[in-house]
């Protein structure tokens, strides 16, 4: 693959052309700058969102869930780490234009859903699983009640539920929630970035349900 001079992506496909349906072929004309690992260049979107859900486990698999009441520009961060962590939904609630700056185009290879309240999602989630069961929801907040992260079993299969930068998760969404976890701190800050909460959340999810170097 021929890096391009400025070192962002590849440039056009040297030599024959591959037969793979799933190779692009615009992008194999004009180069790939996408910020993509290197196992999907020259793919297209489709063959991209089709190899990762094939590569999802049914039984352990993760959804997170964003409160959107402010166009909050962290949403476009936890959806770019969401992708990271190849997590099987990203559910918007609340408005349903958000900010996708941060996302970095990253929701093109994620599956997005948008429920208007809280008990939009709740209802979702009480079907949401393999064989119609329930998925747990965790609110992830250092709200009064919350428990620390650190040494919890997280559910194989759950929905991570973030709040606002500044507000944090509505009462509304505390409620529907079967527990609420926070990351606990040791410094001055009375709480950590809406988009850090939610990386260290999805990362601790991730130790103990996904294989190392998947």
């Amino acid at each position: 693959m021929p890096e391009t001079p400025d070192g962002v992506g590849v440039g056009p496909w040297e030599g024959p052309w591959p037969e793979d349906a799933r190779y692009d072929p615009e992008l194999l004309e004009h180069g790939d700058r996408r910020n993509v690992v290197d196992r999907y260049r020259y793919w297209s979107v489709e063959a991209v969102v089709a190899d990762m859900d094939a590569r999802r486990d049914p039984e352990r698999f993760l959804h997170v869930a964003i409160e959107n009441w402010a166009h909050d520009l962290n949403i476009g961060s936890v959806v770019r780490t969401a992708n990271a962590y190849n997590v099987a939904g990203v559910h918007v609630v609340g408005r349903r234009r958000w900010n996708r700056r941060g996302a970095m185009v990253t929701d093109r290879y994620l599956h997005v859903h948008h429920h208007p309240d809280a008990q939009a999602l709740a209802g979702w989630a009480a079907t949401a699983g393999p064989g119609g069961e329930r998925v747990p929801l965790v609110g992830v907040d250092n709200v009064p009640g919350s428990v620390p992260i650190e040494g919890r079993e997280l559910p194989r299969r759950c929905v991570l539920v973030l709040g606002q930068e500044s507000t944090g998760l509505t009462a509304e969404m505390q409620a529907v929630c079967d527990v609420v976890v926070h990351v606990t701190q040791h410094g001055s800050t009375r709480s950590l970035n809406a988009g850090a909460a939610a990386a260290i959340a999805m990362h601790s999810w991730a130790l103990q349900h996904l294989p190392p170097g998947r």
